[in-house]
């Protein structure tokens, strides 16, 4: 291959014709005419210094082209076949298109000064621009190797596409190490120098140093551009994975992105709406966007035929594409950071290890790809509002989509006017945490669309005084049987039932489907969502939190000791603990070198968190800082209760009706017969009753009983969500309208899992109130025990003499002496209460304990005092109605509602007496006094009895 004397002036001639429009010829030589000039020689020219430049002209531009793309040529393909890489295609300018009078002014432009080696070190580095520059020509800047949409991410079409494409990604790595090289250095001195060499086993200059490198880390997030701003709102809220003060500054990335030029922007706008002017389509816009994020910007206008004011959020371009190339990058380098992570903590790395970590990578990929979808949030914002429409939830909302104006890369929404909720002043906004977190789990348990971008940027108070949720862009998919799971999780951390935990897990993907429950329960989980639960409960954020903890290791480990001694205390019997959890596994403790190591390899082998934990968690976190700045006390534990009440009650599902009963102290859900020996549903449920019988006697939970607290509980919190969350609440709407949501469900002709569950508690207690009552009058009152006395005096006559007893027919005395002496005894056993029964009288006792207090009409009492302390009347004068039953009773539309209900209360009182009649054949079929004809007949009575008043079955016979 022959080098011609020119070949510096056709690599110059070569990058000056690649180069874009922003980047002219006198922008370009000016910086290479500073960093060669010295103060030694001072020749004319570069020219001057290479006196073979002069030869330069299209014939040995020519010639130096075809021994470039030669030398190149052979050189990728080299390459190609030793990293077994597709080949590279070249295209390079032809001779042609060289400006030569252009590139020989250049040269020969009198420069100061001049030092040799510089001078080759640039034209070194021009050689690297220039085919860095016939790279990046060969690649359009908006071409990606997939769509965007919430499917089509894809990381093996990358890997083919940019495997065509390896100087790009080279490219990349080498811009990415540049801008990286300082900050990995100063955190590689700090562990590795200070700390490792230096043997501080705390690091601790590399924590003291932590809020600087973290405020290092959101600039350097910004100068890697839109792909790491995306990584760093990601990795805000994973603390699991980086130090709280990295997550704390890299949560500004949510509010604080630099803008795109807006020239280029409304080019855009122009492209996708097919225009020359945008005054056609709105009579005005702003100048600057009045917000930006990540993937795009948005400015304010007004629509010229409507007059309306509209958000236009316009994507940066070529935003896919540069988010493709570097998620490909991210999947290239996780599995190295993995290996280096894991070597630095003495960790040996697996191929589980990197592939947690690359799954982790596609994650964000997914969600980042589908953000840059206009289309796609344009049908999210729509689906949204119109679910939210259908349940009833009047208090939150999301824009209004004009479709018509909405494209791939442009999507218009009407403008929503309000304040940030973070920084509203309104005494509502706890209120409107509240509705957050409702419309939150709505998203999470019911519609399976969840929100996943809920930083403060995007809650927004209305003037009216509701929540609209902003930028639907990025969305998960929760599927039906995840959500029941998530309820039935809910139901028994809330009722501390701590041996259920272990499977819930499973069900949630927390833990893998291999995990044996042992192993789980033998994990310490239980206790440690104990723990938090009960911290979570009682409010206050992390600030209370740790004042707690503090307070309870100063009690368990002593008050005199200071924090860092609390810390070793705390530490000692954490490991001390896992000692004893890794001998319940068969583990040999002596031979384990380190045992918090050792635990951290199995909790991975157990544990894993879920994409949509990480949303929900975000959307919780945000929603918390902003109710702890109200109040510091505030506890979103609680604020999640009104949701679940209300989901519980209306839910007519059998895992739903599952957890209810869990909620309300009850155990389960009814057994299910054997549908091909039950006749009839009130036989069905004779066998129900008679299982939970056998249950009862074998020691499980079968014989629980309703907690009237829950109950109460609930109810208060199902009126509270009904009444945030539906109405703004002017003038106690929101009251009366959960007072009507509750009395709907409650008196539904339809059912409803609430209503069953109350018949079938109203009838147990009603059975067990019954033979209370039976029982005090045929057993344990006076004239009872006088009656059972004078029928056993003649049998015990007869047994003290046996001559008279002998006179008597056998026939005569078993009807006339035996028979009448044992029916106090049949009396008494038929009505023995069982444990249930005392457990259902004990609740029926607290029932009205707690409802005393919320019925007792203190005027009426006060009136009745009055009367009855000075005599002057026996009957005291009729109290006043008060202010609020009088509006009720006045009001059309109450009186409308109580009379539409009245049908209602029709069917509930045929089905509680139907309910009643079940649990009295459940009670024949289960005494263990009456002979098996006289149980049949019985039950069979009942059964029928019931099938006939029971309105559900009366509309099942045709």
């Amino acid at each position: 291959m022959r080098f011609t004397g020119s070949r510096t002036a056709t690599l110059t001639a070569l990058y000056l014709s690649a180069l874009s429009a922003p980047f002219s010829s006198n922008a370009f030589i000016t910086p290479l005419r500073s960093a060669v000039a010295t103060h030694d020689k001072k020749p004319s020219s570069l020219a001057a210094s290479f006196p073979n430049l002069n030869e330069f002209n299209v014939n040995t531009a020519a010639v130096d082209l075809n021994a470039i793309r030669t030398a190149l040529s052979s050189t990728l393909s080299w390459a190609s076949h030793q990293l077994e890489l597709p080949q590279l295609q070249l295209h390079l300018p032809p001779a042609s298109s060289i400006d030569v009078a252009s590139v020989q002014s250049l040269l020969s432009a009198p420069i100061a000064s001049y030092n040799l080696p510089l001078t080759l070190s640039s034209l070194l580095v021009l050689i690297a621009l220039s085919l860095s520059t016939l790279i990046n020509a060969s690649l359009p800047n908006d071409v990606s190797p997939y769509p965007p949409g919430s499917f089509t991410y894809n990381p093996k079409l990358a890997s083919e596409f940019y495997g065509r494409r390896p100087l790009l990604v080279l490219q990349r790595i080498l811009r990415l190490a540049t801008l990286t090289s300082a900050f990995n250095s100063s955190i590689l001195f700090d562990w590795l120098i200070l700390g490792k060499l230096l043997k501080d086993e705390n690091y601790t200059v590399l924590k003291r140093n932590e809020p600087q490198r973290a405020k290092e880390a959101l600039v350097l997030a910004t100068q890697l551009g839109p792909t790491f701003i995306k990584l760093g709102q990601a990795l805000s809220i994973r603390t699991d994975l980086i130090p709280e003060a990295y997550a704390l500054e890299l949560r500004q990335l949510q509010d604080a992105v630099p803008p795109f030029d807006s020239k280029e922007a409304k080019d855009v706008l122009k492209k996708e709406w097919g225009i020359t002017d945008i005054g056609t389509v709105l009579s005005s816009i702003t100048d600057e966007p009045v917000a930006s994020a990540s993937i795009g910007q948005v400015y304010k206008g007004t629509l010229r035929d409507s007059n309306t004011e509209v958000a236009v959020k316009i994507q940066r371009p070529g935003i896919l594409a540069d988010i493709a190339l570097d998620l490909h990058v991210l999947r290239v380098l996780t599995p190295i950071q993995t290996l280096l992570q894991n070597a630095v903590n003495g960790r040996k790395t697996t191929q589980q290890d990197v592939n947690a970590a690359l799954s982790l990578v596609d994650e964000w990929g997914r969600g980042f790809v589908a953000e840059t979808d206009y289309r796609l949030e344009a049908v999210n914002t729509i689906q949204f509002e119109q679910s939210m429409r259908n349940r009833g939830l009047d208090a939150v909302c999301a824009p209004a989509v004009v479709e018509s104006l909405t494209r791939d890369k442009v999507l218009v929404t009407e403008w929503v006017e309000g304040t940030r909720l973070d920084k509203d002043a309104s005494v509502d906004v706890p209120r409107l945490c509240g509705v957050a977190i409702n419309a939150y789990l709505t998203m999470l348990l019911d519609t399976g669309v969840l929100h996943c971008d809920p930083h403060p940027g995007n809650l927004l108070r209305t003037t009216d005084g509701r929540l609209c949720i902003l930028d639907w862009g990025m969305t998960l998919a929760v599927p039906n049987d995840l959500q029941y799971a998530l309820l039935e999780f809910i139901a028994h951390i809330n009722t501390e039932d701590y041996d259920s935990i272990p499977q819930d897990f499973i069900n949630l993907g927390f833990s893998p489907a291999d995990v044996s429950l042992e192993r789980l329960q033998n994990s310490g989980i239980t206790e440690g969502l104990s723990f938090a639960f009960r911290q979570l409960s009682q409010g206050g954020g992390p600030a209370k939190i740790q004042q707690r903890v503090k307070q309870e290791f100063q009690e368990r480990y002593g008050s005199e000791l200071s924090d860092v001694e609390l810390q070793k205390a705390a530490r000692a019997e954490m490991l001390q603990r896992m000692e004893s959890q890794l001998e319940k596994e068969g583990v040999d403790v002596k031979g384990v070198t380190n045992v918090m190591e050792e635990m951290s390899r199995r909790n991975r082998e157990l544990f894993a968190l879920p994409p949509y934990v990480l949303y929900v968690a975000r959307a919780f976190s945000t929603l918390e800082g902003i109710g702890l700045s109200i109040d510091e006390n505030y506890a979103i534990v609680q604020e999640c209760y009104p949701y679940l009440a209300r989901r519980l009650f209306t839910d007519k599902s059998p895992r739903a009706k599952t957890a209810l009963r869990a909620m309300l102290g009850l155990s389960g859900d009814a057994p299910i017969p054997n549908v091909a020996t039950v006749s009839s549903p009130g036989l069905a449920a004779v066998q129900a009753g008679v299982h939970d019988a056998t249950a009862m006697t074998e020691g499980t939970k079968a014989s629980s009983t309703l907690s009237p607290k829950k109950l109460l509980e609930m109810t208060d919190n199902f009126a509270s969500y009904t009444a945030s969350a539906t109405t703004v609440d002017r003038d106690g709407e929101g009251r009366s309208a959960a007072a009507k949501e509750f009395a709907k469900l409650l008196l539904s002709e339809q059912g409803s899992t609430l209503q069953e569950i109350l018949i079938d508690e109203a009838a147990k207690l009603g059975d067990a109130t019954t033979r209370s009552l039976l029982r005090q009058v045929l057993v344990d009152s006076a004239l009872a025990k006088s009656f059972a006395s004078t029928l056993r005096a003649p049998k015990e006559a007869l047994e003290r003499s046996e001559q008279l007893s002998a006179l008597l027919p056998k026939e005569i005395k078993d009807a006339t002496i035996d028979r009448p002496a044992l029916l106090p005894q049949l009396i008494e056993e038929l009505l023995h209460p069982s444990s249930e029964d005392e457990k259902l009288l004990s609740t029926a006792q607290e029932l009205q304990e707690v409802l005393g207090s919320r019925l007792e009409n203190n005027n009426l009492r006060s009136v009745l005092a009055q009367n009855l302390s000075d005599g002057a009347s026996i009957i005291p004068a009729a109290p006043e109605i008060t202010p609020t039953l009088q509006r009720l009773v006045s009001d059309t539309e109450t009186r409308d509602f109580v009379l539409e209900q009245l049908p209602g209360v029709s069917m509930l009182g045929r089905r509680l007496g139907a309910g009643l009649l079940r649990r009295a054949a459940w009670r024949a079929m289960n005494s263990p006094v009456l002979p098996e004809d006289a149980r049949r007949s019985l039950a069979d009575v009942n059964n029928r009895l019931a099938d006939v008043i029971d309105p559900s079955e009366t509309k099942a016979v045709p």
